[in-house]
């Protein structure tokens, strides 16, 4: 797997909607209960919106009554990071497209990583 996609933030800015930028490259978060996919329950694979990664499968989706799509497993393990907030009380794991980054800029050496790719098709 190529571990990064190599573009600048004004290409990434033009590439993508407003949304999908400003949660792909900014770490912003849709509303909770408003993405296309929180009712979706169709067979199919969640991808990366910014560089076509597989990262879930609809066999392992299911409802938190979050508002936000949720998996019990990613579809290939190497694909994503996981990165925890103990915030507001409770766990909870923001899952990122291991093969963008955020914040623009050169990439740690280290396997410390990257943000975006949220799941959004």
């Amino acid at each position: 797997m190529a571990f990064e996609v190599d573009k600048t933030d004004e290409q990434w800015r033009s590439d993508l909607p407003p949304i999908q930028y400003e949660i792909l490259r900014r770490k912003g978060t849709e509303p909770a209960f408003s993405g296309k996919y929180v009712q979706n329950h169709d067979d199919g694979v969640y991808r990366c919106a910014g560089c076509g990664a597989e990262l879930f499968s609809s066999d392992t989706k299911f409802d938190s009554a979050t508002g936000w799509p949720s998996f019990t497993e990613p579809a290939v393990a190497d694909a994503v990071e996981l990165h925890s907030d103990y915030s507001h009380g409770m766990v909870r794991t923001e899952v990122t497209c291991r093969r963008l980054w955020w914040p623009p800029g050169p990439r740690p050496s280290t396997t410390a990583r990257s943000r975006p790719g949220s799941v959004i098709a």
